[in-house]
């Protein structure tokens, strides 16, 4: 088993995700369920 080094291990960089990033990933799947939704159930403006 390969032991990494504190040089190795500093230049490691994870996947992570912005938090502008989250909420834009949010964003965009709250507005295509509102568009899913409004074709299967069309609901008329009072």
């Amino acid at each position: 088993m390969y032991t990494l080094t504190n040089d190795e291990l500093y230049n490691i960089h994870g996947g992570a995700i912005s938090i502008g990033g989250g909420f834009l990933i949010g964003a965009g799947v709250v507005f295509l369920i509102g568009v899913i939704d409004g074709f299967i159930r069309p609901l008329r403006c009072n």
